[in-house]
């Protein structure tokens, strides 16, 4: 039960930083309900799972590769970020006809934030980090792993759970015009986390000359 609320803790620590994921979190709120940013959520609660259990199980193979290939790891990323950036700011509000607003489900909404998670190498290094302060050597190591995997993944979903609800909170007393601008703005912070995932391919290759 320590070991399990341990990755509650940590699972809610790490996806509670604001960064592209909740700024789309929470916009989805705003547009299309609880269940569309909760989902949107759930997505990258998934990919920090994955990278727990690379991380927990000491899969070396998998996470050497994933850092040997962070350069196209990053690039892909950055260039779904600068794209869905772009599409965010121009994005139809909730206030419009009905049938020109396009939300395809809620599957699209949880693979959209698991492909942008998991393109993210900097995330296994931040658990293999952290993990490696997690005393995992008592008794039943295997089933601690298991413990603390499945609270990494409890302890994520119950931020983005609280982060719909609490933005839900504020959607009725969100007029179109204050919509379009929560648009533009989240539309410019995702490209901007776009460039800079771009940028610091651009960095880290000059680190090799």
């Amino acid at each position: 039960m320590n070991i399990f609320l341990k990755g509650v803790i940590l699972g809610f620590s790490i996806a509670a930083p604001v960064g592209p994921i909740g700024i789309l979190c929470i916009r989805k709120t705003l547009q299309y309900g609880r269940l569309s940013g909760f989902f949107s959520g759930l997505g990258a609660a998934l990919a920090d799972m994955c990278y727990a259990i690379i991380a927990a199980f000491g899969l070396t193979i998998i996470s050497d590769t994933l850092i040997a290939n962070q350069f196209w790891l990053r690039l892909i990323g950055g260039i779904f970020l600068v794209y869905l950036g772009t599409k965010t700011f121009f994005a139809r509000t909730m206030f419009e006809k009905k049938q020109s607003i396009h939300h395809v489900n809620l599957l699209n909404d949880f693979l959209s934030t698991f492909f942008l998670t998991i393109t993210n190498p900097m995330t296994i290094l931040a658990f293999f980090a952290i993990f490696a302060g997690i005393d995992l050597k008592s008794h039943g190591r295997f089933m601690n792993d298991i413990f603390l995997v499945l609270g990494v993944l409890l302890g994520s979903a119950i931020w983005w759970f609280i982060l719909s609800e609490f933005v839900t909170l504020f959607r009725k007393k969100i007029e179109q015009k204050m919509m379009v601008w929560i648009n533009r703005l989240a539309g410019i912070l995702i490209i901007s986390f776009g460039l800079v995932t771009l940028a610091s391919i651009f960095f880290a290759s000059k680190k090799f000359f």
